[in-house]
């Protein structure tokens, strides 16, 4: 009995696996008859079972009336335009109808949309795939008995959040709004800013039944076109049923796909969209997502905020150095602890180092592990503060770690400077502009946390030889992601360290290879009224 189950397991290991079979073959477009009632009757059963579309019944009168009917979805059109601007039209200006038909009905569509419809977006279509996209893109089709052909109205509407200070990205000083999840209307703040025919908007529709809408925003005459035949060519690879949101395309076009940091940045602020299309960039904004991706990204882009733009050189030059040094407490500060109270004891004053023993007796668990739970229990209080409602989630947080950490030093769990370290840790880590940045420093505080546990300060070190490494090695579409520090680039660190003033910035970053450096002319700083006889 065992060499029988043995001989059939190896055949069946030894069979090939049947090849999969071919998806079947999407029907092909059926296009519009021009038979009233066989139209009715393939739409009716295009759109079964959806209780939000509606068919309109009407009569055209003319010398021979016509049957027709409208077609639209009532949850995303405006049904006071339908009723207005389409149904009042057709049945009311029939004398004006009946002069330009004389010739007969022929064209009756065609002048129904040119001289009679007072609608700017029309267009034709002659197929029920193309009818049913329409209707679904917030339009009102027209059919009439006769023609192969209907017509396509533009009447959105529905509900539309309102434009408010963006929530992830607040600001003293600059503008208050942000980008909601119409892409229309996010397309039209970013026009109020670029009133120049340079800035394109190509739109294009992806997912095979979600058909979103995007929008790929680029400004001609600075953007590099190679690298927008890039975005371009990764776009039009995209072959998935659903795109709901703008993070579904930044996983399918991105040039690595495992890496923790952020390859495409994200941002719900136009103004800093707008600074970044200057800056030779590209945006592509996302229909139903209030956050555009900007491309390419870097890791310096990621600690820019677009408040630094707002303030004075000095100011801003001041709030980047803050950023810079809370960036290393947020990844080092816990390592750096647990390194050197376990290994390196002699690097601290004699006092300091009694101090904290004294703290640390009959303490039942090393500081590493210490750390670790507490940080731990951190990144739980936080996961709930975002998760639950907003009324509650910031005293949950705020209450539930301030009662935990002092219940555990009562209890002689853990120390005081365990609780020190990861709350000024934590601290600093909001300080990140980019969420996703301070994400992947989450994740890597953890693993320096293990290595220094082990091997100490030689642990740190190799942590970040690796992540150094694996940064000088990521690509952002064809860009060095740690551009311009490698490879070096002298002229843009004035932005990248400080921020130098506006008449010191006289040319673009280079990292994203413009076709026209030149931002603004030189010697525009501020001069006193010699200064300005002596330049003229």
């Amino acid at each position: 009995m065992f060499i029988n189950r043995l001989t059939r397991t190896l055949k069946s290991w030894t069979n090939k696996a049947p090849e999969p079979t071919a998806a079947p073959e999407p029907p092909k477009k059926q296009p519009l008859s021009r038979n009233y009632e066989d139209n009715i009757k393939k739409l009716q059963q295009l759109f079964a079972n959806c209780s939000d579309v509606q068919f309109h019944p009407f009569q055209i009168n003319l010398e021979e009336p016509v049957r027709a009917f409208i077609i639209y979805a009532t949850t995303i059109t405006d049904n006071q335009v339908i009723s207005d601007s389409i149904l009042k039209t057709l049945l009311e200006e029939t004398r004006k109808l009946q002069q330009l038909t004389k010739g007969g009905n022929a064209n009756l569509l065609q002048i129904i949309q040119d001289s009679l419809l007072n609608l700017t977006e029309t267009s034709m279509v002659s197929n029920l795939d193309e009818v049913e996209r329409k209707v679904f893109a917030g339009n009102a089709v027209l059919i009439i008995d006769g023609s192969s052909s209907a017509l396509a109205a533009g009447v959105r509407g529905g509900e539309n959040r309102s434009i408010v200070e963006s929530d992830t990205e607040p600001g003293v000083r600059g503008p208050k709004d942000g980008f909601i999840e119409s892409i229309d209307t996010n397309m039209s703040l970013i026009r109020r800013r670029l009133k120049t025919s340079r800035l394109k908007l190509e739109t294009l529709e992806v997912g095979e039944l979600t058909h979103t809408k995007i929008a790929i925003c680029y400004i001609q005459g600075i953007v590099n076109e190679q690298l927008l035949q890039e975005v371009k060519q990764r776009i039009g690879r995209i072959k998935t049923d659903s795109i709901l949101e703008g993070s579904y395309i930044e996983e399918l076009i991105m040039d690595e796909q495992y890496s923790l940091f952020p390859l495409v940045q994200y941002t719900e602020r136009p103004d800093k969209v707008t600074a970044s299309l200057l800056e030779g960039r590209i945006a592509i904004l996302v229909d139903n997502s209030p956050m555009p991706l900007l491309i390419p990204a870097t890791f310096v882009t990621m600690l820019q905020a677009a408040e630094d733009y707002y303030h004075g050189s000095v100011f801003a030059t001041f709030t980047r150095i803050l950023r810079l040094i809370a960036l290393n407490l947020a990844l080092l500060l816990p390592s750096v602890t647990v390194a050197v109270f376990s290994f390196h004891q002699e690097l601290l004053p004699t006092h300091l180092v009694s101090s904290v023993a004294g703290t640390r007796q009959g303490l039942p668990l090393p500081i590493a592990l210490e750390i670790l739970v507490i940080e731990f229990t951190f990144e739980l209080l936080r996961e709930a503060g975002i998760r639950l409602p907003k009324t509650i989630g910031q005293a949950i947080s705020t209450v539930g770690g301030l009662v935990i950490g002092q219940a555990a030093v009562n209890a002689g769990l853990v120390s005081p400077i365990s609780v020190i370290v990861v709350a000024t840790t934590a601290i600093a880590s909001f300080s990140i502009p980019n969420y996703d940045a301070g994400y992947a420093l989450r994740i890597l505080r953890f693993m320096l946390i293990l290595l220094a546990s082990i091997l100490g300060g030689v642990g740190i070190m190799f942590g970040l030889m690796i992540i150094l490494i694996h940064l000088c090695s990521l690509r952002s579409f064809g860009v060095p992601y740690l551009i311009p520090f490698a490879p070096l680039s002298l002229g843009e660190i004035k932005d990248i360290l400080v921020r130098a003033p506006w008449w010191a910035m006289s040319k673009r970053p280079k990292s994203f290879r413009t076709v026209d450096p030149i931002r603004q002319k030189d010697n525009q700083g501020p001069s006193k009224p010699m200064d300005r006889r002596k330049r003229s």
